[in-house]
């Protein structure tokens, strides 16, 4: 199974969630087009603007969305780490500016919850055999969320994710 790696951001954070990355299996089988289930390794989040005057929290979410097509997003073409594995089969989109429909805290479907400050960032990476797993269904996948907590900071966040297919 071939590992990818994409760097990732959203232009504005704001004191609703954005996303920053939804990554989601193919949305549908067709010819070269395999189902694929992916499972993320490897995920940094920080902020890539001047911090605001006031110390501000951004609380960073990654959870499971219902549908890849409900987002508008730009197309990111995520990087193969070995230059001789195959092109990614699944769908990646940067800097949302339509959300998609996130399954709601607590319903087993939130994954991983940050807050982190304004000047700070942060990794997570999965214990072997603990990585985050979206299944090899048409449109289902992951996001990567944030929110600022305080009013104050708005400008962008970023970061990266490595993954398998």
């Amino acid at each position: 199974m071939p590992d990818y790696g994409v760097a990732y951001n959203q232009a504005a954070a704001s004191t609703a969630y954005k996303t920053a990355l939804a990554i989601a299996a193919a949305a549908a089988a067709a010819s070269g087009i395999q189902l694929r289930r992916g499972r993320l390794f490897d995920i940094n989040i920080g902020q890539s603007g001047p911090p605001n005057s006031t110390d501000t929290s951004i609380q960073w979410d990654v959870s499971r969305f219902s549908s890849y097509a409900g987002f508008t997003l730009t197309t990111q073409a995520p990087n193969p780490d070995d230059s001789a594995d195959p092109v990614f089969m699944g769908q990646c989109g940067v800097n949302a500016t339509v959300e998609g429909t996130y399954s709601a805290q607590g319903s087993g479907l939130g994954l991983l919850n940050f807050v982190i400050n304004q000047r700070a960032a942060y990794r997570w990476i999965s214990k072997d055999g603990k990585e985050l797993v979206y299944p090899a269904t048409a449109n289902l996948g992951i996001g990567v969320r944030a929110l600022v907590v305080t009013s104050g900071y708005v400008g962008p966040i970023a970061g990266t994710l490595q993954f398998t297919e």
